[in-house]
């Protein structure tokens, strides 16, 4: 019978392996940014489905990177602002491309200004992240995610190929979309945020067949699913944020007449 020998663990050894798991949460960051690349490559060359296809393959890998990164803890300084710079070239940078080749560049000096617009607010809205990410819960978002941003432009180009629309000149509604996403970016407008959220606490029987129901209707519709998602999405932050002001007046309104009522004299009958 052969003996089992015992592999001792040398500090070389450790230090390897301690920097191979750091290695890779960043390799996930370093493939959303290829796929950003190459989404701005099939973009010039006109093929904008592979570049829509490429922008939704650099989100996949955004959102694992943090998950592995957290999974292993190997969450770094580092990782976080590569992941920052990745993330404005692949949802900053190409989108604002694709949308300018598919849709802008008929406006001239307009339309790339818009383009640029986009990328300027993207990158702001990562900096304010990354400033904010120690001060905001994990529950929203302080204005409109940039990979929300992207995705977005990404259902419109996707849906407009599904159903065979080609964008004429001047197409209005392009540019107000592509101002619409920017300022939203640096808005203030609160966003609901998706990392919470658990398959595990989806425990009741409707909440199980309406997700069923869902992935029925993006396998069947997946153009059409996704640019209806996306779309409510994004309108959902300012009519949220706007009931949301509308009960906080209503509350303040009610609070200041309770406390009129509770200061004021009480009245004096006077004798016929």
């Amino acid at each position: 019978m052969f003996k089992r020998r015992k592999i001792l663990r040398t500090p070389r050894r450790q230090e390897f392996a301690r920097r191979s798991i750091y290695i890779l949460p960043n390799l996930f960051t370093t493939a959303s940014l290829f796929g950003g690349f190459f989404a701005i490559i099939m973009a010039l060359e006109g093929s904008f489905l592979y570049a829509c296809l490429a922008v939704l393959a650099s989100f996949v890998c955004d959102g694992l990177d943090g998950k592995v990164a957290r999974a292993t803890n190997t969450v770094s300084r580092f990782g976080v602002e590569f992941d920052s710079l990745a993330d404005l070239v692949a949802f900053g940078v190409a989108p604002s491309i694709m949308v300018y080749l598919w849709g802008l560049q008929s406006f001239g000096r307009l339309g790339w200004l818009a383009g640029f617009l986009f990328v300027a607010c993207g990158a702001m809205r990562l900096a304010r992240f990354n400033v904010q990410v120690d001060t905001v819960g994990t529950s929203h978002f302080v204005g409109l995610p940039i990979p929300a941003a992207a995705c977005t432009i990404v259902a419109t180009i996707l849906f407009a190929e599904f159903i065979g629309f080609a964008v004429p000149d001047n197409f209005v509604p392009v540019i107000i979309l592509v101002f619409g996403l920017s300022f939203l970016m640096v808005s203030r407008v609160p966003y609901l945020s998706l990392k919470d959220m658990r398959l595990s606490r989806l425990k009741s029987f409707n909440a199980l067949v309406v997700t069923l129901i869902l992935i029925v209707l993006v396998v069947i519709w997946p153009q059409i699913i996704f640019f209806a998602i996306m779309y409510l999405y994004v309108l959902l932050g300012p009519l949220g944020a706007r009931i949301t002001l509308r009960k906080k007046n209503r509350l303040l309104a009610e609070a200041a007449a309770m406390g009129e009522t509770a200061g004021s004299p009480p009245e004096h009958k006077e004798d016929n």
